[in-house]
């Protein structure tokens, strides 16, 4: 048989067009082919293999946005009294809730967590305004960046009050309230604190 007339041998999982290997977050999950439904978030949540930077986006004003969204979530997880400063705590955590989440869903548990971040994220939220003394609420949209902002901060507190002196495990708890937002649920810590700052912003118009 000729060369040319030989099959080619099966590439392995994990490679992509041209045979080399493909980087893959915490050497297990995919994060090619993420999928976005919110356009204006798009370009805020970024998804990269590397989920940790050395803070080298610190010192650049903005630059987080090209952190990845999951790395951004590890950070989050840190700002409580029991993680701060313990990222390698953090990562774990946030690897033991991505195999929870793939175990129930068996889906991506990056796109779950992309689709969680942008369903989470409120499009309007109040300012105060004074008037002659007087302090008047009103609604305003969100920035996008903030949308982003806000939706890691309502996920990594619905995890540190469904965990803090409380039979689950964090990484239970962040699974639990990824899965929830993704879905939409509104009993989730979540998606609850996006619907009140939509509430109250749709009050003071």
């Amino acid at each position: 048989m000729a060369a040319e007339d030989q099959p080619e041998p099966d590439k392995p999982a994990g490679t992509d067009e041209e045979g080399t290997a493909a980087a893959q977050l915490f050497g297990e999950w995919d994060v090619t082919n993420i999928e976005y439904n919110d356009p204006s978030t798009e370009r805020y949540i970024t998804v990269t293999p590397v989920a940790h930077t050395m803070g080298r986006h610190a010192s650049k004003q903005f630059q987080k946005s090209e952190v990845s969204i999951v790395e951004r979530l590890i950070n989050r997880l840190m700002q409580t009294e029991e993680n701060t400063g313990k990222k390698q705590k953090a990562m774990q955590i946030t690897r033991d809730a991505f195999r929870t989440i793939n175990d129930r869903t068996d889906e991506n548990p990056v796109q779950v967590l992309v689709t969680a971040v942008e369903n989470a994220a409120p499009r309007e939220e109040t300012v105060r305004l004074k008037y002659g003394g007087i302090s008047v609420p009103k609604a305003v949209d969100v920035a996008p960046q903030r949308r982003v902002d806000q939706a890691l901060k309502f996920i990594a507190e619905g995890v540190h009050s469904d965990s803090f002196k409380s039979p689950t495990d964090a990484s239970e708890a962040l699974a639990d309230q990824l899965v929830g937002a993704a879905n939409y649920d509104v009993q989730t810590y979540a998606i609850n604190q996006k619907e009140e700052k939509e509430r109250v912003a749709a009050a003071a118009r």
